[in-house]
């Protein structure tokens, strides 16, 4: 009888679990209020089934709900690593769906790079632009003044590349048995990230154009703060696994946790510099430059 329970197989069958129902929950509260937390801060109404919705809360009650659904469930999923269940089949299909998340993480810049390409190479074709923005046809739109490329992008270019080499020393540092570099390099990157985020949230403090207003604020805003947005979750993957590290989590055999976010930080790198090169320099090319607090 024992037997006929046995596992003889590779897969892992999971236990049922209660974070994919909480995490829906989660997201339509999310969804419904930032709704209406964008008409509470335009001074509108969002009614509901007789609600009045058009409140803060929501939103963040929906945010905690699903940080703690995150939570609880990568805790299940390093819990079943350590009890065994992550087989050589598990760990490849781990990889499979890093892979597959990755590629629509991808697909999510093409849009916002798109709709700035879009803009800027046909010029109030596709757009209802305003008038001053249709004059000559001109990109940027005139009356623009563009962030200086060479200033704080240089610097944040700078500090990305550096974080990706400082990650990739914490990886070999692992795959070598050399733990003290790991958490070395580990932290480095961490603190890299942290100033990439402060670095970029400066620059908007004294960016020359605002997000309304413009189609070159706009396109701009979405693409960068999209990518600065994907450097926090970035940082807080990376701080996630310093404190694993820490802890003795990591194996030069198994640590598939540290690969994924190396992966993903990698990734980040690629899409800004891509970034730098399209939108700050050739986006910005012939406008004059705003003079900023340097």
């Amino acid at each position: 009888m024992a037997n006929a329970h046995q596992k003889n197989h590779d897969y892992h069958i999971m236990e049922p679990s209660p974070w994919p129902l909480v995490a829906s929950i989660g997201v339509f509260v999310m969804a419904f209020g930032g709704v209406g937390y964008m008409r509470y801060l335009s001074g509108g109404s969002f009614k509901l089934l007789g609600l009045e919705l058009a409140q803060p809360w929501m939103f963040f009650i929906g945010l905690v709900l699903v940080a703690y659904v995150l939570y609880e469930w990568w805790a299940d999923t390093i819990k079943e690593g350590r009890e065994g269940h992550h087989t050589p089949v598990v760990s490849l299909h781990l990889r499979y769906g890093m892979i597959m998340f990755i590629a629509s993480e991808v697909m999510f810049f093409v849009a916002w790079f798109w709709a700035f390409f879009d803009a800027s190479l046909f010029t109030g074709e596709a757009i209802q632009a305003t008038r001053a923005e249709v004059t000559g046809g001109t990109w940027p739109p005139s009356g623009i003044e563009v962030i200086d490329p060479w200033h704080y992008p240089l610097y944040n270019t700078v500090i990305l590349l550096l974080s990706g080499t400082t990650l990739t020393w914490a990886h070999h540092a692992l795959l070598h048995g050399d733990r003290k570099g790991m958490i070395q390099g580990l932290s480095l990157t961490v603190v890299l990230g942290l100033l990439f985020t402060c670095v970029q949230a400066y620059e908007y403090y004294e960016a020359p154009f605002a997000f309304k207003n413009s189609i070159y604020g706009a396109t701009f805003f979405m693409a960068t703060g999209f990518h600065g947005f994907h450097v926090v979750v970035g940082t807080v993957f990376l701080i996630v696994c310093l404190i694993r590290a820490t802890r003795g989590a990591f194996t030069p055999e198994k640590h598939f946790g540290l690969e994924a976010a190396a992966w993903y930080w990698h990734f980040v790198d690629v899409v800004w510099l891509f970034l730098f090169f399209s939108i700050y320099i050739w986006g910005g090319w012939g406008a004059p430059i705003a003079e900023t607090g340097h």
